[in-house]
């Protein structure tokens, strides 16, 4: 049975976690793009045309964040099903890597997707994008990617454990 968690729990990470990281890392590139496609031009139609697939880009990115993070959810139930049935609920590393992956999912839910939104809006509103808003956009997102990368490096080497991994 343990396997069988340990597996859904892996499949779990890099199938919800493993888009999200991917795709609000391309979003902040993404908005500039489309800020510049939509800003003045003089070629007429085929620049509305590209204004617009630049748009529907990060409205893309911008989905696959917020559904990938709700199946993210995924990933910590399998992993505390795992963890019982390993007996290691009260090791360090998985009482680190807890912690890690609730600040990682702070982050997103507090930082990157309501940020994300926001530059939807400004983009499908022809607002004017500033750059410093998708700098700090990709901050954020750097902090909650360097977070679960952390957290899969105590998955992985487990400090203390006997495994000699």
């Amino acid at each position: 049975m343990t396997k069988f968690l340990l597996t859904l729990h892996v499949l779990a990470a890099i199938i919800a976690v493993g888009p999200v990281t991917v795709a609000a890392s391309m979003f902040p590139p993404a908005v500039r793009r489309a800020a510049l496609a939509g800003g003045p031009r003089t070629d007429g139609e085929g620049g509305a045309q590209t204004a617009a697939a630049a748009v529907g880009t990060v409205r893309l990115l911008h989905r696959i964040c917020r559904v990938y993070a709700g199946l993210g959810v995924a990933v910590p139930l399998l992993g505390f099903a795992t963890a019982s049935a390993m007996g290691v609920l009260g090791d360090g590393w998985l009482i680190a890597s807890i912690v890690l992956t609730a600040v990682a999912a702070g982050v997103l839910a507090a930082f990157v997707l309501p940020r994300q939104e926001e530059l939807v809006e400004q983009l499908t509103e022809r607002q004017p994008v500033e750059r410093p808003l998708t700098v700090r956009l990709a901050m954020f997102t750097g902090i909650f990617n360097l977070l679960w990368a952390t957290v899969t490096v105590l998955m992985i080497v487990r400090p203390g454990s006997t495994t000699g991994a």
